[in-house]
């Protein structure tokens, strides 16, 4: 029979220990409390770095029932062939001024986060029975309706992993974005439930479900997500990224970009199949700055929403909607078959390519868009170079300067 090993370690607040076999780590909160203030109870992240730093390579960590205080960053990027099982709360502290200083750096847009993790050939399997707790309505609170506070950090970033699978997990109020995966490859994200609600009269703001950014074979499926921005985004240079049965409530559905932005930046290979989104900004949609590379091969599929902004939607200038027609970013072959669903106001699709870089061979495929009493929308194009065999018939053109959310009909 082999020994249970006792592994101490000292942190500012307590004795902790991990109890080690080999390499298989197993971790015990060091208090039952459910208080949200964490700044009043012990933290139990220096336990995890020491149990990452015994058995993160070819081993495992598994965290047992209970609550765990996250009071500390945790950067974690070095994990070799490493499973994680985990059970239980993770509270993030409330010292706000302590994230916005300690966040840790992740180069896009100047953003950061509260945990990086990396490596090769790693598993994190929550069971349905781990829920990661923000405080984020601290976070929203601060805000006041602003999203891009320097250092407000997102929950969980996936960086310069390969072969990384991320399933049945929870999250309740997350500081930022939920998930962020960046210069990544094989990465498998599956049963995620992810809710950022807001309990003020404060919006979440910038709680996105994910983003993509830099990495290629990106598999997602099976998530409910309620958030207040883009539900699931494919940003720069991701390639073969597939999404696949998501349920998102007030977000910004399913979405190409932002990207280029000073940068030239592409995107090849997507494809978002069964989506239902309920009371959303967008439903499919892309959008650029006025910079340069490309869009391509993008598929829009099986798409079902209630009470959505604006369904469709294009721009080669995001945000400032100047310069749009000198964008030399070019969007082409993408295909939007079965959207089906309620439009807020009269406008199902609002698409303004930019003229120094038209789009090329959109397809759409059984469009059946009405506004919520039933009535037909308009379909704005401007600057498609197959407008007229594309399958869709466009009741106008769409102006340079037309907004991604509409505030009433037109």
């Amino acid at each position: 029979m082999r020994l249970l090993l006792p592994v101490l370690v000292l942190a500012k607040t307590a004795i902790t220990a991990v109890t080690q076999i080999g390499t298989a780590c197993t971790i015990t909160p060091l208090s039952a409390s459910l208080k949200r203030d964490s700044l009043a109870t012990p933290d139990d992240v220096p336990q995890i770095l020491d149990a990452v730093k015994k058995c993160g390579k070819d081993g495992s960590i598994t965290f047992t029932e209970g609550v765990y205080h996250m009071g500390k960053v945790m950067d974690m990027i070095s994990l070799q062939n490493c499973d994680i099982s985990m059970r239980g709360t993770f509270i993030w502290s409330t010292d706000i001024q302590y994230w916005l200083k300690n966040s840790i750096g992740v180069e896009y847009a100047g953003r950061s986060t509260a945990w990086r993790i990396g490596g090769t050939n790693i598993t994190m399997r929550g069971y349905g029975e781990t829920l990661f707790d923000g405080n984020g309505q601290l976070w929203y609170d601060q805000n006041k309706n602003a999203g891009n506070q320097n250092g407000r950090p997102i929950s969980l970033t996936i960086w310069k992993a390969k072969n990384f699978l991320i399933d049945g997990i929870q999250w309740k109020q997350p500081q930022f974005w939920h998930t962020f995966v960046a210069y990544s490859q094989n990465v498998t994200m599956t049963n995620l439930d992810m809710n950022a609600t807001s309990n003020s009269q404060w919006k979440t703001v910038n709680t996105d479900g994910t983003d993509t950014w830099n990495s290629k074979d990106i598999f997602i499926s099976n998530w409910t997500v309620t958030c207040g921005d883009d539900c699931i985004s494919v940003k720069g240079n991701s390639q073969n990224v597939r999404v696949s049965n998501i349920k998102c409530y007030s977000s910004g559905g399913m979405c190409i970009g932002s990207m280029g932005n000073g940068v030239t930046e592409t995107v090849d290979d997507v494809s978002f199949e069964n989506i239902t989104l309920v009371h959303s900004s967008n439903a499919a949609w892309i959008k650029t700055y006025p910079g340069s590379g490309h869009v391509k091969n993008v598929l829009f599929k099986d798409i079902r929403f209630t009470d959505v902004n604006q369904p469709i939607y294009i721009s080669p200038c995001i945000y400032s909607y100047s310069n749009c027609d000198s964008s030399k970013l070019r969007i082409s072959n993408v295909r939007w078959e079965n959207i089906v669903g309620t439009a807020r106001y009269n406008v199902g699709a609002g698409m303004h390519c930019s003229a120094a870089a038209t789009c090329q061979n959109l397809t759409f495929v059984n469009i059946d868009i009405k506004q919520k009493d039933g009535k037909p929308v308009q379909y704005l194009c401007s600057n498609i170079d197959n407008q007229k065999t594309m399958g869709l018939e466009c009741t106008g053109s769409c102006p340079a300067n037309w907004e991604q959310q509409m505030k009433g009909p037109k």
